[in-house]
């Protein structure tokens, strides 16, 4: 049968390339002829290519049937370098990753009251310069922070301007994204996951979100506002939200419900230290809960049920086979949130009969964010082609790709 070709130069092929490669850790050009649309010819092409740009290299070799062992293609980890910034409400967390998505530096700093993009652009000359890392590989940053509610997003810092003048400042690609669809994307490359393979993950923090890549690529919706999984009632007639809506799960499951909960428990309120801010208040209650404080358990596994009733929808929704549980909510009281999840979806999944749907905890919760942001700049870089499309007008905040990052760095 003949293959469907794409263009050999054209940006799908060589992000296909990558992908593969990257989730295979190693492969054969045989391989991958075989598990690509693309010819042996276009192959070669997109191989030279990449080893001529040290994305890949040659690893070494397998033994083949024919006799002639098989050079083995490999992603090259130090080649190249992204950095990720994640803004939180009062400090901001610094990654620094290689090709593969390993981490090779962070770092937590405060946010004070100055000009954000003068921060900002000294914070990634210090880091940077601390990590000693070459100025001619870092192929850009990505700044990434919580989508603000309709009717408050003159509250929230004016990322696309912040964007634009930090690129004039560093000469470098910026990006910005949300910090669900950031730590989706961070999950999915460091994990090796085949574009193949429908992915998603669940961010619990002050708020809830969802980050989904069908293909390799981050589903961002029609106005680049997917994943707003908080925002997904689970009673028509629940608690009231400040989006407009009545009984969204986050009400019912975030940090900030749970916190909420519990100052207004009376045990608990009077046992644990719950002053202060939510997330020092909230590992409070998760520590208490997973060293056996039945009144915290109960708190955080009624939260957790309250989740998993919304995570089933949109598992059924989408059809998701695996799915993550990430960011500072799962960071102390993971297993509880992964183990009421699991039990849900085994008993009310629409697919359960035919497959089971895989629930798995994040190996960095906290820094889930600012490594998928680095992860943005990483695939952007040298796997151009997952972005459909651009941002349009009020939605300039959201990230844009390949030849586009570079005229940004160009402007």
């Amino acid at each position: 049968m003949a293959r469907r070709e794409t263009p050999a130069a054209g940006p799908g092929s060589r992000a296909l390339i990558v992908d593969v490669i990257r989730s295979a850790s190693s492969i054969s050009r045989v391989e991958l002829a075989g598990l690509t649309s693309l010819t042996q010819p276009s192959i070669s092409t997109i191989v030279r290519q990449l080893i001529d740009d040290g994305v890949i290299h040659e690893t070494g070799s397998a033994d083949s049937a024919r006799g002639k062992p098989r050079k083995l293609l490999a992603i090259n980890p130090a080649n190249r370098f992204g950095v990720g910034f994640h803004l939180g409400p009062e400090s901001l967390t610094c990654v620094a990753i290689d090709l593969t998505g390993g981490v090779v530096g962070r770092e937590v700093v405060p946010l004070d009251d100055t000009g954000l993009t003068a921060q900002l652009a000294t914070r990634f000359a210090a880091f940077t310069d601390g990590l000693d890392l070459p100025g001619d590989r870092i192929e850009g940053l990505a700044i990434v922070a919580a989508t603000a509610l309709p009717g408050q997003e003159a509250a929230a810092p004016d990322l696309a301007g912040v964007r634009a003048e930090l690129a004039a400042k560093l000469r470098l690609p910026v990006l910005v994204e949300n910090d669900s669809a950031a730590a989706a994307l961070g999950e999915f490359w460091s994990r090796r996951v085949s574009r193949e393979e429908p992915f998603g993950s669940v961010f619990l923090s002050i708020g809830i979100g969802a980050g989904l890549v069908f293909g390799g690529a981050l589903f961002r919706g029609a106005s680049f506002d997917a994943g707003e999984l908080g925002h997904l009632s689970i009673k028509y007639d629940g608690r009231p939200c400040a989006c407009g809506n009545a009984g969204c799960v986050e009400r019912y499951a975030s940090m900030a419900a749970i916190v909420e909960a519990a100052r207004a428990h009376q045990n608990l309120s009077g046992r644990l230290r719950l002053e202060g801010n939510t997330f020092a208040a909230y590992d409070s209650v998760a520590r208490a809960a997973v060293n056996g404080d039945p009144d915290a358990f109960t708190l955080i596994d009624d939260a957790a049920g309250h989740l998993a009733v919304a995570v089933t929808s949109m598992v059924n929704l989408l059809d998701l086979g695996r799915l993550v549980l990430t960011g500072p909510g799962v960071a102390v009281a993971g297993s509880i949130f992964a183990r009421r999840l699991r039990a849900h979806l085994a008993g009310t999944a629409h697919a359960r009969p035919r497959r089971e749907i895989v629930v798995e905890l994040s190996a960095q919760p906290r820094d889930a964010v600012s490594i998928g942001a680095a992860a943005l700049v990483v695939q952007a870089s040298i796997a151009p082609g997952h972005t459909a499309g651009q941002p349009q007008a009020g939605a300039a905040s959201h990230s844009t790709t390949g030849s586009v990052l570079r005229s940004i760095a160009g402007s």
